[in-house]
């Protein structure tokens, strides 16, 4: 069982910048699948960014150019940088790891509250 804990969510105002960590109680190989998930008040969850293999990387068209995902193993741990934050931004995110040929190995955080103010 891997565990994986979010932090990093706040309060801010737009224009701002944050960073989100996601830590995982196990080891992130170097071609497991890394993600980050938001769900705001009222709307389905979405994919903000994902990458894969280390090296294939894919974003929402809201966050594009915005938003940055990455992994530090030597830490165990995915990021997901935001800049240039909005309003409509406010959700909950939420860390997912998945493993190349493994479809049960599929772990999600707890979640962690952004909040972007006007």
């Amino acid at each position: 069982q891997v565990r994986l804990v979010e932090s990093g969510g706040e309060l801010v105002q737009a224009g701002g910048s944050l960073r989100l960590s996601c830590a995982a109680s196990e080891t992130i190989l170097s071609s497991d699948i890394m993600a980050w998930h938001r769900q705001a008040p009222g709307k389905q969850r979405e994919l903000v960014a994902q990458m894969s293999s280390g090296a294939i990387v894919t974003y929402s068209d809201s966050v594009k150019g915005r938003f940055t995902i990455s992994g530090d193993h030597a830490k165990n741990t995915v990021y997901l940088q935001m800049s240039s934050l909005k309003p409509e931004d406010t959700a909950v995110y939420y860390c997912n790891v998945g493993r190349l040929r493994r479809p049960a190995y599929n772990y999600w955080g707890q979640g962690t509250q952004v909040t972007v103010s006007s």
